[in-house]
């Protein structure tokens, strides 16, 4: 079975800071994989690099299969990815973040319903952004991640800021869409889960959180 991801000495430098250093890691199929480490670890570029967003300057690294020096736009299309500032738009409302987003995959309007069903959103579509708690705007964040049903999802510190009660709700919402596996249903995530470390001397052992 292909590995979800796989890294080989992946690096990334900005001038003379090496943000990521030598890392080497795999992620199984169906495993739910923390990378924890301070501010400053390399967590948020070693996802960028896993997505294609950023190109490493050594090493090389693998996504559901593809190349990500080569294949970014097959990864993107089949990851989904929530940043830790959600990419929201405050001036639209809830149905209207999940339209401009959903659009640009392609995605059908019983498709969109059915996703703000799954995050606890339908009803809610014509509020405006900006009035959301934080904990609502979290789910907002993750329906629109998760709205082309892809088949790796990367969150960076989706839990940050929110109170330790929206925290345990998004964590069960989380492992409720594991449990229900991925949009072909052939790898149903079993929620068995790792933790791995960024930065330090223990580098070699980051991994993204998926």
């Amino acid at each position: 079975m292909t590995q979800a991801i796989q890294t080989r000495s992946l690096t990334r430098r900005f001038g003379s800071f090496v943000a990521v250093d030598d890392v080497s890691f795999e992620v199984g199929q169906g495993e739910i994989v923390g990378y924890l480490g301070p501010n400053g670890s390399g967590k948020t570029t070693t996802i960028r690099m896993l997505l294609g967003l950023l190109r490493p300057d050594a090493g090389s690294a693998t996504v559901l299969g593809w190349d990500i020096a080569r294949q970014p736009e097959r990864i993107r299309a089949a990851c989904g990815y929530m940043s830790q500032k959600f990419a929201i738009y405050d001036d639209l409302t809830v149905g209207e973040n999940l339209n401009f987003y959903a659009g640009a995959y392609g995605v059908g309007r019983r498709d969109r319903a059915a996703t703000l069903a799954r995050v606890g959103l339908l009803g809610h579509e014509r509020e405006r952004t900006k009035t959301l708690s934080t904990g609502w705007r979290q789910r907002l964040a993750l329906a629109i991640a998760i709205g082309h049903r892809p088949r790796l999802l990367f969150l960076d510190e989706p839990t940050s800021g929110v109170d330790p009660i929206a925290r345990r709700s998004f964590w069960d919402l989380i492992y409720d869409l594991a449990a229900e596996g991925d949009g072909d249903g052939d790898h149903p995530l079993h929620g068995r889960g790792r933790i791995l470390r960024a930065g330090g001397d223990h580098a070699r052992r980051q991994a993204a959180c998926i």
